[in-house]
């Protein structure tokens, strides 16, 4: 969902999405109240844009996913542009 998403967003602002991917790394660690709680670190690969140009379409993505949307502020989440 979050790579049709960044296709969708990167392809409004004429980026070229060609050879895009991405990956989630997903862990459980603990809180501040010593909780458990999921920490995600989605990486993003989009090898035809300069590295700010992907960071921008992956922060406006972000901003814009149902499912970034429905967990925001109960997930660690960290978006990574990635580069091989």
């Amino acid at each position: 969902c979050f790579h049709s998403a960044l296709k969708l967003v990167a392809g409004k602002a004429k980026a070229n999405t060609t050879d895009s991917a991405m990956g989630a790394r997903v862990s459980i660690g603990s809180n501040d109240n010593s909780q458990f709680q999921l920490s995600v670190v989605l990486e993003v690969f989009l090898p035809n844009v300069t590295p700010e140009q992907a960071q921008g379409a992956a922060d406006a993505e972000y901003q814009a996913c149902p499912y970034s949307n429905a967990t925001r502020g109960n997930i660690d989440v960290q978006v990574k542009i990635v580069d091989d």
